[in-house]
């Protein structure tokens, strides 16, 4: 899926004929890739941070401090938005009483998320989310008192969801999205949990979540200085993957092809073809190593998510109190945030909720065969929309970490890659749109039965 610029416009120049026309998306694409403001996102962790504490057990009644007050500004700021697009987005509060665990919860506590829903025009119940987390914590995971500023982890990926908000509210997509302020992420991604049982009980479609946290740092505990590339970290296969998927991989393939796994090859390669500067550093981890993030409620629960954040870490200013040692500065505060990469990251957020938004609903129960042939077969459901002018066939190298090779097969369901054998290459299928989006590829888990 991994292309050059050129070669990508040559691609679609030559399916024009068959009515398989990208200018849409791309013009739309183009636009947002340049559209999100630094000075709104830096405006935004201000404000944020002037609430001095937003520890998910500080203080709810305050209207300057704590995270009551965080929450409450969240939502008036979403307001504000949807009333910039005639009401356009749904804003809404959803969330529940945590009970004390005696670890980082040590009273019940109603943690509280902030939600705005774009509704889609044709697949309102389908849904591509962007998250950021609401709360910030000092040294001590139960000191709620203390000044904790969170000025990069996390108000950095909470003002990109906000200005993700005003970005895209100003156009419509058919597939919903839902711009959420996730709370209780430090004390256990308890907002997250909320969030992803509410949508599994509600039977939401979730097509993508993108966590984002922390995307403002670009100085590095190791010295570096980087604001040209980021991390996206995703699972190699689903929770849910039957111990018979997990077996078949052992002979077909598969163990790093998961849901997770192709929604970040999809963020990299519209990193890669619409943002300048900027290169997507894929890696194969479910998050940084032995930690997490707030994708993974999601990803237990089944549903498709991410985690995109900065290359380099500062660990002197996470989770710190403010002080000063051995001349060393602590303390996650907003001089630590450069508020152009945050801009570019919201950006990639933006190029992906809205290629997903756009495009037609992913093709089921995709199958193969082609076992001691000389030619690859791949079949797989219609996509039941008048909007989907075909679908494109991917296949790569098995060591390669991106599509290399793809082909537009038009309408058909039953396609055979004449002279590709299925031992060399892995493969997967995806829909097209009449505007030229496409949805993530969907691999194959299933052989197509014999006589078929």
């Amino acid at each position: 899926m991994r292309f050059k610029k050129t070669l990508l416009i040559t691609l679609f120049l030559g399916l024009g004929a068959l009515g398989y026309s990208q200018s849409k998306i791309d013009k739309i694409l183009i636009e947002i890739s340049t559209a999100t403001s630094a000075k709104n996102i830096e405006n935004d962790i201000n404000t944020l941070v002037n609430f001095g504490t937003r520890h998910t057990l500080s203080d709810t009644v305050s209207n300057t401090r704590g995270i009551g007050a965080a929450r409450r500004w969240v939502k008036s700021n979403f307001e504000t938005t949807s009333k910039n697009c005639n009401n356009c987005l749904e804003v809404k509060y959803i969330g529940d009483i945590v009970k004390a665990d005696g670890r980082r919860i040590i009273t019940d506590t109603k943690v509280v998320n902030v939600l705005a829903i774009q509704r889609g025009t044709k697949y309102p119940n389908s849904y591509v989310i962007m998250s950021g987390d609401i709360d910030s914590r000092v040294s001590n995971p139960n000191n709620y008192t203390s000044i904790s500023p969170g000025a990069n982890d996390n108000a950095s990926g909470l003002a990109g969801t906000l200005e993700a908000a005003r970005v895209l509210s100003k156009y419509k997509f058919p597939v919903s999205i839902i711009y959420v302020g996730l709370s209780g992420e430090e004390q256990g991604l308890y907002g997250g949990k909320i969030l992803a049982k509410y949508a599994k009980k509600n039977s939401w479609d979730i097509i993508a979540v993108l966590n984002n946290d922390m995307i403002g740092n670009i100085e590095g505990i190791d010295g570096v200085i980087d604001n040209s590339t980021f991390r996206i970290f995703s699972e190699a296969i689903s929770m849910k993957t039957t111990d018979k998927e997990r077996s078949g991989m052992r002979y077909f393939g598969g163990e790093v092809d998961g849901p997770s796994r192709q929604l970040a090859r999809y963020i990299a390669n519209l990193a890669t073809n619409y943002m300048t500067n900027l290169k997507p550093m894929m890696v194969y981890r479910l998050d940084r190593f032995g930690r997490g993030g707030h994708h993974r409620p999601f990803n237990d629960e089944g549903f498709t998510g991410v985690r995109i954040m900065e290359t380099h870490e500062n660990y002197n200013r996470q989770h710190q109190d403010i002080r000063v040692e051995n001349g060393i500065k602590y303390g996650d505060v907003i001089e630590g945030v450069n508020f152009d990469y945050a801009a570019k990251l919201t950006a990639v957020n933006c190029l992906t909720l809205a290629s997903l938004a756009s495009a037609p609903l992913a093709p089921n129960n995709v199958m193969i065969a082609g076992a001691v042939q000389p030619s690859t077969r791949l079949k797989w459901d219609k996509v039941d929309d008048e909007n989907v002018i075909g679908y494109k066939v991917y296949w790569r190298d098995t060591t390669s970490p991106q599509w290399q090779f793809s082909r537009f097969v038009g309408k058909t369901t039953d396609y055979t890659l004449k002279n590709i054998v299925i031992d060399n290459y892995l493969f997967g299928v995806a829909s097209v749109g009449k505007n030229g989006a496409e949805s993530l590829i969907q691999f194959p888990r299933k052989l197509i039965p014999r006589g078929m």
